[in-house]
């Protein structure tokens, strides 16, 4: 990771992602065989590792408890490249984790996820990386974020210019955002999310410009992405055909890609959809949420 480049810092969730892939369909009430696979993950966490490994300087601002599973995460993203400086330590806490049921064809079909360190992310606890975000070149945060931290970052958007993108992470904590989005740069969200705004997509469209939001990323899965900006027609960009081996981190693949094209133009938001569906392409091609061969040529070919 470069020393000298400003970074892109991620705000965030940072916990345990544990894979149980079922070798069959399930079966409701009863044992069911799976493989179980773990991984660090968090959305953010993902999208910090995917550009650490494109060698892009990335810088974590997220929350840890002293058990094994945080030192876990610290240890890893330090190898990887990322800067966890701004990582709160949270002494007598277990980490957070993201319990995936994935079925025989790698789809998910259960999420449980068991947040409760992220929720202290809130103004008071950013005000110790309020420097770090000042000397970014982008600020990427999740839907993690309790409600009180997003005045704060897009308050901070609005003021110095630095492109915030918020990234997604469920129906449920959609409502989250506040009503006031001025200052949002762009939305990562995905059909079920940008549905929680309006049942017509471009009517979620139209409401999220009228928020605030400048441009509108939704991901739909196999086919593609939708991508809207304030007075133009929505465009639909296809995605790269590919055996799925399993879909988690590949939303946050995505992301990493449309962060890494939006350091080169931040008003590119082809180019970002382009590179954001060649990373979640190779991403949906591994067990891992991050996929573990990706490297700096991966830009570089692009």
């Amino acid at each position: 990771m470069s020393t000298t480049a400003a970074p892109i810092v991620c705000i965030g969730g940072l916990n345990i992602d544990r894979k149980l892939k079922l070798l069959s369909n399930s079966l409701q009430g009863s044992s069911n065989p799976c493989e179980s696979h773990e991984t660090p993950g968090g959305v953010v966490r993902n999208v910090a590792e995917n550009l650490a490994r494109l060698g892009l300087p990335a810088a974590l601002v997220a929350a840890v408890g002293d058990d094994a599973g945080g030192r876990m995460l610290l240890e890893q993203a330090a190898t990887v490249g990322i800067d966890t400086r701004a990582v709160i330590r949270l002494r007598r806490h277990a980490s957070d984790s993201y319990t995936a049921v994935l079925a025989p064809d790698g789809s998910l079909e259960l999420g449980l996820a068991s947040m409760p360190l992220v929720e202290r992310l809130n103004p008071w606890a950013l005000e110790a990386s309020k420097a770090l975000r000042a000397g970014a070149a982008l600020v990427v945060a999740d839907g993690n974020l309790p409600t009180d931290a997003w005045p704060l970052l897009l308050g901070e958007a609005r003021a110095s210019g630095i492109p915030l993108v918020g990234v997604a992470v469920s129906e449920a904590k959609m409502e989250r955002l506040p009503e006031r989005l001025d200052g949002l740069h762009l939305l990562v969200l995905n059909l079920g999310e940008l549905a929680t705004i309006a049942a017509d997509a471009n009517a979620a469209f139209d409401a999220l410009h009228a928020r605030g939001v400048g441009c509108v990323l939704v991901s739909k899965g196999a086919d593609g992405l939708l991508l809207s900006e304030r007075e133009h027609a929505p465009r639909h960009w296809p995605a790269p055909r590919v055996h799925v081996v399993d879909v988690t981190g590949a939303g946050d693949a995505l992301s990493a890609g449309v962060c890494a094209a939006l350091l080169r133009d931040c008003d590119d938001f082809d180019a970002a959809a382009r590179l954001g569906l060649d990373l979640a392409a190779l991403t949906l091609q591994t067990t891992d949420s991050v996929h573990p061969e990706l490297t700096p040529r991966f830009l570089e070919e692009r």
